[in-house]
């Protein structure tokens, strides 16, 4: 398990790529491209129209509070424990599988922010992930070898446990 110290939690503060208002700003740049959305919000946002990512992660809060707004889900569900602050091999691995058996929409029993990383990691180039940048808008992330480096670097931030 990677547990990330509090000494490092500022570097996660700004956003992992390109921050938007809207989600509907970021909907004319995914067509035909594979997505994958990391956070109840972002997820509830491409499944309301009619947008199916590849791999969508979720854990049921949103800001901490329970999230009730998902739409029921017709996709492959994969559930896995990941306690908040951390980055567990089982979300690893089902990240993994879900990335080699999409649709998929994986549950997390704990908090899922930071699946973000590991997911760029398993991707290939010209994937995208979204994800939410509480109270500030929508982040879109197009996987490359620079961003990959990135995620690896921040990754690198954690410790093992």
């Amino acid at each position: 398990m990677l547990v990330l110290p509090s000494e490092h939690r500022g570097l996660f503060k700004q956003p992992f790529g390109t921050l938007f208002p809207e989600f509907s700003d970021i909907v004319p740049m995914i067509s035909g491209r594979m997505l994958c959305t990391v956070g109840d919000v972002v997820t509830h946002s491409a499944l309301s129209r009619g947008i199916i990512p590849a791999v969508g992660v979720i854990d049921g809060l949103t800001m901490r509070s329970p999230y009730l707004e998902m739409p029921e889900i017709s996709q492959h569900i994969l559930h896995v424990k990941n306690p908040a602050g951390t980055i567990t091999d089982e979300l690893v691995e089902t990240l993994a599988e879900a990335v080699t058996s999409t649709p998929c929409v994986i549950m997390v029993d704990g908090e899922e922010d930071l699946a973000v990383l590991p997911l760029i990691g398993l991707l290939p180039d010209d994937a995208l992930v979204i994800y939410g940048q509480p109270n500030e808008g929508v982040v879109l992330c197009s996987v490359t070898p620079e961003l990959r480096q990135r995620a690896d670097y921040l990754l690198s931030c954690f410790v093992r446990c």
